[in-house]
């Protein structure tokens, strides 16, 4: 480590000319990779340096008044001081340690302008410092300094944010209860065999007996439902491909009559399910027939396949007929030819709605499987304790799995709980996302310390809470132009904070005089505001209110900004 090099009795202060830089403050902030531009413009006042004099301008980075680094320097050599280097280096061969450097100034009777730009990498760790010129013109640039000035203070106000993971937004969705009629509809298929042109219902024959049983398996709990009301029940037979459409389509619907009456039988009040029920048939077509033979890997299937393309329109008599002349149509009617005919049954019927919030909670224990997805998030809403919201957003999500607000409201409980993994996984089993899910996703993915990720699903998200979560995650990785663009609509302490980040000191000052914030990290985040704006009665206003807490009055000892107070015993007191 060195010493700060610090004026001597020649310095030029003394005859007032002092060189200056612009932007002055020169607040740096280190980004993601710890580094800082450094980006200045020196003004050398007229006469600073004589006609036999060599200008050295060497920055420094200083922390705790221990020079800590040293960055290329800036060398400019009078007319004078040039020819007489030049002489020596052919005289003496003498070897000039800032020949890379050094630039030949035409003049310096007048004032003139040296720009200096360098990235610097900054040593692990460091969150603040200054940068100081050590500027010598005595022709070596290091045995004498004659001035010292500060040109840049390194200043973090970013590490004043909170964790992110404190400060995000979580998308609750606590929607709007409205009663809606629950109409439902089910249906199902019996694969029947009947006698040859015959529609009476022979139990014994093929699987009739197990089929009709799962039929008034299916239909009876609905009918004896006290909360159920049928409201339709259609029983539609298939006509088969094979033989006269008009034939068939009758014979059908003769068979699917059949089946009504025996339901009619084995269900209570037949009577009046016998008068709910209607019957109606449909050609089954041929494309049955064709998708078995594809299935079966049959090569003829490529020649029925051309026919009912070809003859498309009009009815099977027409398809029927062609298939009829093909050579393997003995081997389509004994092996694809399906000896079941079907009977399909529809039905509709409506469910009770629950209006109230009582009832709501009753019957929620009694029927849940009565209840639609409003009235499920209706009673999430009403239950008060954590682990009981947890239980009703768990059940929502047995009967309604790709209900996105339960499972949004799911995940944002198991955040809350730190239980990030089953956050993902509640929510990895949507098969769409609302914008509030992926703000939910892209948190889970921050509460995993995964920001990349959770920046890739913040970046096209249209919602307010969206665009602040990846303005602080932009603010966590060091992003701060673009963190400051997503916060500032928002003009609160986070937002401000990053403006300061950024040098934006006017434009902190105006997000910190609505704010009714009186919070100690508020009032430190005004005494940085008012410091670099020159407001020092201000600052002291603040920064008294901020060293309440510890952390912050220990922050404020080595603060760069505050640098120029550590002569104030009025500040050493506070700091104490």
């Amino acid at each position: 480590m060195m010493s700060v090099l610090v004026g001597c009795s020649t310095s030029n202060k003394q005859v007032g000319k002092v060189v200056t830089t612009t932007p002055a403050p020169n607040v740096l902030t280190p980004d993601t990779a710890n580094q800082v531009n450094l980006d200045l413009l020196f003004h050398i006042p007229a006469r600073y340096l004589s006609e036999r004099s060599r200008l050295v301008i060497t920055p420094q980075l200083v922390r705790n008044d221990t020079v800590q680094d040293e960055y290329t320097p800036l060398v400019v050599d009078a007319p004078i001081y040039n020819k007489k280097i030049n002489r020596k280096k052919v005289l003496d061969d003498y070897l000039d340690p800032y020949e890379k450097e050094a630039m030949k100034a035409d003049k310096v009777s007048h004032s003139f302008e040296l720009p200096y730009k360098e990235t610097v990498q900054l040593p692990v760790g460091t969150e603040e410092g200054r940068f100081v010129a050590v500027i010598s013109a005595d022709g070596c640039g290091q045995c004498t300094g004659i001035d010292t000035i500060d040109i840049a203070v390194i200043s973090n106000p970013i590490t004043l944010l909170p964790d992110v993971k404190e400060s995000l937004e979580l998308s609750w969705i606590e929607p709007e209860f409205v009663v809606r009629p629950k109409i439902l509809q089910g249906k199902g298929i019996a694969n029947l065999q009947f006698v040859i042109d015959k529609f009476d219902i022979n139990l014994s024959m093929g699987n009739n007996r197990v089929e009709l049983e799962k039929m008034v398996r299916t239909l009876a709990p609905i009918m004896k439902d006290t909360l159920a009301t049928v409201t339709s029940l259609t029983i539609t037979g298939m006509a088969s491909a094979d033989g006269p459409l008009a034939y068939n389509t009758t014979l059908a619907r003769n068979r699917a009559t059949a089946a009504k009456q025996w339901l009619a039988g084995e269900l209570e009040n037949g009577a009046g399910i016998q008068r709910l029920i209607t019957v109606s048939s449909r050609p089954e077509g041929w494309e049955p027939v064709l998708a078995a033979m594809i299935a079966d890997g049959n090569p003829d299937s490529v020649a029925v396949k051309e026919i009912l393309n070809k003859y498309n329109t009009g009815n099977d008599d027409v398809q029927e007929r062609y298939i009829r002349r093909l050579p393997c149509w003995n081997r389509i009617k004994s092996s694809y030819l399906q000896k079941e005919r079907k009977v399909e049954y529809v039905y509709t019927y409506v469910m009770k709605s629950f209006t109230g919030d009582d009832e709501l909670l009753d019957m929620y224990r009694k029927r849940p499987d009565a209840f639609n997805e409003e009235e499920f998030l209706r009673v999430a809403t009403l239950m008060k304790s954590h682990n009981e919201k947890v239980e009703v957003y768990q059940t929502i999500l047995k009967y309604f799995p790709q209900s996105q607000i339960a499972a949004n409201n799911l995940a944002v409980l198991y955040l809350r709980e730190g239980r990030t993994e089953k956050a993902q996984e509640i929510l990895s089993g949507l098969s769409q996302y609302s914008p509030e899910v992926f703000n939910s996703l892209a948190a889970s993915y921050v509460y995993a310390n995964n920001y990349e990720k959770a920046i890739e699903l913040l970046q096209d998200v249209d919602l307010p809470e969206a665009r602040y979560n990846l303005g602080l995650i932009k603010a966590k990785k060091r992003y701060l132009n673009e963190a400051y663009e997503l916060l500032r609509p928002f003009a609160d302490l986070n937002s401000a904070i990053v403006a300061l980040s950024i040098n934006k000191n006017v434009e902190a000052k105006s997000i910190l005089s609505i704010l009714k914030d009186t919070r100690p990290v508020a009032e430190y985040a005004r005494s940085l505001t008012a410091v670099r704006l020159y407001e020092d009665a201000v600052f002291y206003e603040h920064i008294a209110n901020a060293c309440n807490d510890m952390k912050l009055r220990e922050r404020a000892v080595s603060e760069p900004d505050f640098h120029r107070f550590h002569a104030d015993e009025s500040f050493r007191t506070l700091i104490k």
